[in-house]
């Protein structure tokens, strides 16, 4: 089983009895505020999702949950390649975690698989997301409008990627 470790996280592939872990941060509307559903109404949203991506990452996807002082708090990946992405429990904004997760991921990405680049589509009202994308050296490729609907509301997306340069590769 893989493990990635950083200096405050471990990053541990997901598993069926996070479920619990997963419905608090995702029924909790400022968790979800910008990511591409509704916050959860119930556990039985939740599962679903979780099961997809156990599913996901048994099937070759690259899902990490993330733990801080061996609680689940978010998670970091790349479920469907190119596609990247994190979500990290509103109690902990702020500290860094989305970097440091996200560094460790794609370090771990960029040496033990062939994939050439990540992919992000990000609603642009999520500052705090493109702030750690844009310090993980992803750049802006595109934008676009009303790209999901999420209840009643449209909403837009800023398109990022980050391209793996080898070692000693100077752009």
């Amino acid at each position: 089983m893989i493990e990635l470790r950083t200096p405050r996280l471990t990053l541990r592939r997901p598993r069926l009895d996070d479920l619990a872990a997963f419905y608090s941060i995702m029924s909790n509307p400022l968790a979800m505020r910008y990511w591409s559903t509704l916050p959860h109404a119930s556990i039985e949203v939740t599962r679903p999702w979780l099961e997809q991506m156990v599913a996901r990452t048994a099937s070759g996807g690259e899902d990490f949950v993330i733990e801080f002082d061996g609680r689940v708090i978010g998670d970091v990946g790349a479920g469907r390649f190119p596609e990247f992405g994190f979500m990290v429990d509103p109690g902990y904004w702020g500290r860094g975690i989305a970097t440091e997760a996200a560094r460790a991921f794609i370090e771990y990405v960029f040496k033990a698989t062939p994939v050439d680049r990540l992919t992000a589509d990000v609603d642009p009202r999520s500052l705090a997301s493109l702030k750690v994308l844009e310090k993980l050296g992803f750049t802006i490729t595109g934008t676009a409008e009303r790209t999901f609907l999420l209840g009643t509301e449209w909403c837009d997306s800023v398109y990022l990627s980050l391209p793996h340069l080898p070692r000693g590769h100077h752009g």
